[in-house]
């Protein structure tokens, strides 16, 4: 029996038809390298939005400032008038002092009390110390109504007064404005009795942290003045 073929027929052929991807065991080379490289870049975008969350949430919280030294007194506030009591219309005996956010290095504290504006607000000629103490131990925190005892340690400076105790406000003319001034210093000073002028200059860099409260006050009553010879 003889088996024929017909010529005209197409040979089977292992070529995919024309249009069709060929198939292949593996990807090329550079096809791999492509996506290794699409998922590195990925990955590290990702990384770098889990990483910058934390900071931004950062960046939003608001900072708290640290508050620094502070000094206010319970006998009045900032800014506002001193009962008569510490003045020479009244006992004329110190306020009560207390302050708060004290340096960790502070050796001794200063504290001066003033008014700039004698004799008169209007045309101040010059500024009156009303109270001078130095080396005050640095774990004080409060001075306590009507001082008399000295904490150890402590000196007391030369006033206006030609004084060493304290010294109340005492205006002839309009409401003068009395600063407490309070110097954290990182050393204590030893100075006897030194007036405002030569204490400023000793404590000149040494301050760590200075505050100050601001009081008022006008005389109630009119009359001469005899504790000095400018308004104080």
């Amino acid at each position: 029996m003889h088996l024929k073929f017909d010529s005209g027929a197409q040979p089977i052929s292992a070529r995919a038809p024309e249009g069709a991807r060929p198939i292949s065991a593996r990807a090329p080379e550079g096809a791999l390298r492509l996506r290794a490289l699409r998922f590195t870049l990925r990955f590290a975008l990702a990384l770098s939005c889990l990483c910058a969350r934390p900071r931004e949430a950062e960046a939003e919280r608001p900072k708290q400032e640290p508050l620094g030294l502070r000094l206010s007194s319970s006998a009045f506030s900032a800014s506002r008038e001193i009962p008569s009591k510490y003045t020479c219309e009244g006992a004329d005996v110190s306020p009560p002092l207390a302050w708060d956010g004290v340096p960790e290095d502070t050796q001794s504290f200063v504290l001066i009390m003033e008014d700039p504006d004698a004799p008169d607000p209007a045309a101040p000629l010059r500024t009156w110390v009303h109270w001078v103490l130095l080396d005050l131990p640095p774990n004080l925190r409060t001075l306590r109504e009507d001082l008399r005892e000295l904490p150890p340690g402590a000196l007391e400076g030369l006033n206006d007064f030609q004084r060493t105790s304290y010294g109340g406000p005492c205006p002839a003319l309009g409401r003068h404005r009395y600063f407490f001034k309070l110097y954290a210093l990182d050393t204590k000073l030893k100075l006897i009795k030194p007036r405002r002028a030569q204490l400023e200059e000793a404590l000149q860099d040494h301050v760590l942290a200075r505050a100050e409260l601001i009081g008022t006050y006008e005389k109630k009553k009119k009359r001469e003045q005899s504790r000095a010879p400018l308004a104080h």
